[in-house]
């Protein structure tokens, strides 16, 4: 989906209700800054400057999703300590419905606190018992579980394995989600996935898959297989395995695919997880198609991962990085360089649009007509005529700017992802090498015959006849020039 198609579904994107169960976290961030050696053992210093407490486990889950405007409750489990005291105040201050909390005086609150110096992490001190809810425990958890599920859009089941979500509580939510037609996503724990058995999708990192199903997931040939292995295993209908700076792969309904990282700097992947989780659920909650929810969740992940810890994406901060521009990376290609590249956005599933002309003098006709092109997929390449070929087409006088400066210029234009050339006087040979996703040329082809057709919608691609600027054309300008 390109950036467009996107924008247009968060511009439109309801506000729908989550139900959250999980292991509830409090996070505590310490900052400080590093200068010595202790003289007691040899290990450094932290300075701490400031610190800070943040919601963690499902309670991340839920600020994602509050960040993004839906309406979210929450199941989960603290103690009657300070710890528990902390993470209520944090849920209260976020807008979300607690009243499902259970508070268990013998049960201490999980804390995880981080020492970061100069901004990388030191070291994690746990505050836990990691141990299953005792049957009257996961009884009362569940209590009204239907009531709470016929309210919301989707189920999120966030597993740490802190043991909230024990035997019970899983039979108990996943029975009544399936009555009531509700999805549930499932951010995994452990090896034995059988346990989710009956839940919608799956959401496990590359680690966690491979621990799952007792392989490494080196190489993009290993994702598919993986991808329906857990998918079988688990009884689910769906898996998304975030793959780290590889992008995420997911399978769904008979469909898949490979979806690329945003490009940005990473500073922390704390939380990331359940940032992709709270996106994919406010997606399926408010009906979006399977693919959108993870090329939204895939775009909140890339902001997420800019920010110190466990953080969120609001639809602000979503929305303009949609508006922006995409990083351009125009590039003048040789035939066999510009066939590598599109074998690497095959593997990435991206769409690849093509058209071709002399473009000798570019002018806003060119540019609107190369940004609709742009427009109908992932990446645009432009073939362009050589010197010789032109002279042919546009006789003596022509071009007027030699090959080299034309495929300069285009290459620097923002919609332009790739430029070649071509000597002869139609582009099939380079249609048929490169077998474009889309072949695009102007509307006054329609009654030419557009060279390439044939090939490209035999290989499943599509055609499309872009509008043209009127008034704008080379050879008018060439004419003005010369008179």
């Amino acid at each position: 989906m390109n950036q467009g198609d996107l924008r247009a579904l968060l511009a439109r994107l309801a506000r729908p209700r989550v139900l959250i169960v999980g292991d509830l976290i409090l996070d505590r961030y310490v900052w400080g800054t590093v200068e010595r050696i202790s003289p007691e053992a040899p290990i450094p210093v932290l300075a701490a400057r400031s610190s800070e407490t943040r919601l963690g486990g499902a309670g991340n889950v839920a600020a994602n999703l509050r960040a993004m405007e839906a309406e979210v409750e929450i199941l989960g489990v603290v103690g009657t300590d300070e710890r528990g005291a902390s993470l209520a105040e944090l849920l209260a201050r976020v807008g979300v419905e607690q009243g499902g909390v259970l508070r268990l005086a013998d049960r201490p609150t999980t804390e995880k606190t981080r020492m970061l110096g100069s901004g990388a992490q030191m070291l994690r001190v746990d505050w836990e018992e990691a141990r299953a809810l005792s049957a009257a425990q996961a009884g009362e958890l569940v209590r009204g579980i239907e009531a709470r599920i016929a309210r919301a859009g989707a189920v999120v089941l966030s597993d740490y394995g802190k043991g909230v979500l024990c035997g019970p509580v899983l039979a108990a939510t996943l029975a009544a989600a399936r009555a009531a037609g509700v999805p549930v996503l499932v951010d995994p724990k452990g090896t034995d996935y059988a346990r989710y058995r009956g839940a919608t999708l799956l959401t496990p990192n590359r680690k966690e898959a491979e621990e799952a199903l007792g392989r490494r997931l080196r190489a993009p040939e290993d994702w598919p297989a993986a991808a329906r292995d857990l998918v079988r295993t688990a009884g689910v209908e769906a898996a998304v395995i975030t793959l780290g700076p590889d992008g995420m792969y997911w399978l769904h309904g008979g469909r898949e695919g490979h979806v690329s990282t945003v490009a940005r700097a990473v500073f922390d992947v704390t939380g990331a997880g359940d940032t992709v989780i709270a996106h994919l659920a406010l997606g399926l909650a408010a009906g979006l198609e399977f693919e959108a929810c993870v090329h939204l969740a895939n775009q909140a992940a890339g902001i997420v991962v800019g920010k110190s810890g466990a953080a969120s994406v609001t639809r602000a901060e979503l929305a303009a990085v949609l508006e922006q521009d995409q990083p351009h990376a125009g590039s003048v290609l040789a035939l066999p360089e510009l066939l590598r590249r599109r074998a690497a956005w095959r593997a990435e599933a991206k769409r690849v649009v093509f058209t071709n002309g002399c473009f000798d003098v570019l002018h806003a006709g060119h540019v609107a007509y190369l940004r609709e092109a742009r427009a109908q997929g992932d990446v645009l390449v432009v073939g362009v005529n050589d010197d010789a070929s032109v002279t042919r087409l546009k006789g003596p006088g022509r071009p007027v700017n030699p090959l080299a400066d034309r495929m300069t210029v285009l290459s620097a234009l923002q919609m332009v992802d790739a430029v070649t050339s071509f000597a002869e006087d139609t582009p099939l040979e380079l249609i048929q090498a490169l077998t474009p996703d889309v072949l695009v040329k102007g509307e006054d082809w329609r009654d030419k015959g557009v060279v390439g057709r044939e090939w490209v919608e035999r290989h499943g691609g599509k055609v499309v006849l872009a509008k043209l600027l009127p008034g704008r054309s080379t050879s008018s300008i060439v004419s003005r020039l010369r008179g």
